[in-house]
């Protein structure tokens, strides 16, 4: 995040460094006097900054793209297009934000100011991530986005909030995995939301929803009247998630029914049972 702070420090004192220089050049494009035409790629870049440091990103993108229609291939043109894609973002147009990012990336893979791109392009969509209920589309297109800027640019300054949202976006998407599940156990579809359940003890072992996952599955698993496998869920909380309140819940209604929390049966919870022996799980 530090990172991130520091650009934006960096744009705002570029802002009010070229702010004043600009203000002839700004009332007459602002008057239309003259066709965008006759003015310099500096002009208007410097246009596009005013425009933002009076919080219009909508027309800062504007002038920046019209850098890049007017002086294609210029240096102002490549600083215009990272600029362009900020502004699209600030806008909360995403869509075009992406398009502007990738563009940068496309023509300038070694830049310094690709790293900031792809983070730009990530956040076009970690941004939209909307509630656990909605489609997660966007939040799978996030993660992918967001590897990208972990592994591409490891030692770039964005490369730890990357980290940080990455984690969240994860656990998110496994939110939507229990919400559903849920549904399913409060109308006693056991065996769609054991499904449900069993996605995040596999893929999500390390979000915040693995310890009720499994404590869902103990409910789940006694309804069916399965109770090995109930019995081997309980054990997994035991081995990994002792001080929490699911395993205590766990704890209650197996013991309440003469079971020991311990592994039985021969099913895909012993599996992960074995590994939580060998240190292989969380």
């Amino acid at each position: 995040m530090t990172g991130i702070g520091s650009r934006k420090r960096g744009i705002a004192g570029l802002l009010f460094a070229t702010a004043l220089a600009a203000c002839g050049t700004n009332a007459a494009l602002e008057r239309g006097e003259v066709p965008l035409e006759n003015y310099t790629a500096e002009q208007i870049f410097g246009r596009a900054e005013f425009e933002l440091e009076r919080r219009k990103p909508d027309q800062a993108a504007f002038y920046f793209s019209e850098i890049e229609r007017l002086y294609p291939y210029s240096e102002w043109a490549k600083r215009g297009l990272i600029m362009q894609a900020f502004s699209y973002h600030k806008d909360k147009d995403y869509e075009n934000s992406r398009g502007a990012a990738q563009r940068y990336i496309d023509f300038y893979p070694l830049e310094e100011d690709a790293a900031y791109a792809q983070y730009l392009l990530a956040l076009s969509y970690y941004d939209q991530i909307d509630e656990v209920g909605r489609d997660q589309g966007v939040t799978f297109d996030a993660l992918q986005a967001l590897r990208v800027v972990i592994e591409r640019y490891p030692d770039s300054e964005y490369a730890r909030s990357a980290i940080l949202k990455f984690d969240l976006a994860f656990d998110h998407l496994a939110g939507k995995e229990m919400e559903v599940g849920r549904y399913y156990l409060r109308r006693e579809h056991y065996p769609a939301a054991i499904n449900r359940f069993r996605v995040v003890v596999e893929e999500f072992q390390t979000t915040t929803h693995a310890a009720e996952a499994l404590h869902r599955l103990v409910e789940a698993y006694l309804s069916l009247g399965l109770n090995e496998q109930a019995q081997t869920a309980g054990a997994i909380l035991g081995h990994n998630f002792r001080s929490t309140d699911w395993y205590e819940d766990s704890y209650k209604l197996l013991t309440g029914r003469g079971l020991e929390l311990e592994a039985a049966g021969d099913g895909w919870l012993n599996q992960i049972y074995r590994q939580t022996l060998q240190g292989k799980w969380l």
